[in-house]
């Protein structure tokens, strides 16, 4: 696969992890990558809202041990260390919506510098998830 697109809407640090992994995958491989993060997601693209993410629900209580098991599998255990690991790759774009932005607080100054910007949705879908070989949301 030479290029995926990624839709992530919700937070929470078992939520956040999956199509993280998805797009940690693909990009070591070679894929580019391009997530646009909207609605609560958007948050994960600030220092404070990646480093605040926690698991939420049913399953609050077991945070910790979700950390633990991350990191035994070779992943690092913060949300902020993933999506640096993922830039890393030099295959991975972060870009927050707009929209979701203008609504949650995310703005320039507090936008983390592995975030290629903030984007309409519409542009996304039409630079980046229409040319895209595949899709997913989250």
């Amino acid at each position: 696969m030479k290029s995926l697109a990624i839709v992530v809407r919700e937070d929470g640090y078992d939520k956040l992890l999956t199509p993280l992994a998805f797009a940690y995958l693909q990009g070591a491989e070679g894929t580019q990558v391009d997530l646009l993060f909207v609605n609560w997601a958007v948050r994960a693209l600030t220092e404070e809202g990646a480093k605040g993410q926690v698991i939420q629900g049913e399953h609050a209580a077991q945070d910790g041990w979700v950390r633990q098991q991350v990191e035994k599998a070779g992943l690092p255990p913060d949300i902020y260390d993933v999506i640096q690991a993922l830039k890393a790759t030099e295959n991975v774009n972060f870009y927050a919506c707009s929209l979701a932005s203008s609504i949650f607080g995310v703005n320039e100054d507090n936008l983390i510098p592995e975030a290629s910007g903030i984007v309409g949705a519409s542009w996304f879908l039409n630079e980046k998830a229409a040319k895209a070989e595949h899709c997913q949301y989250f």
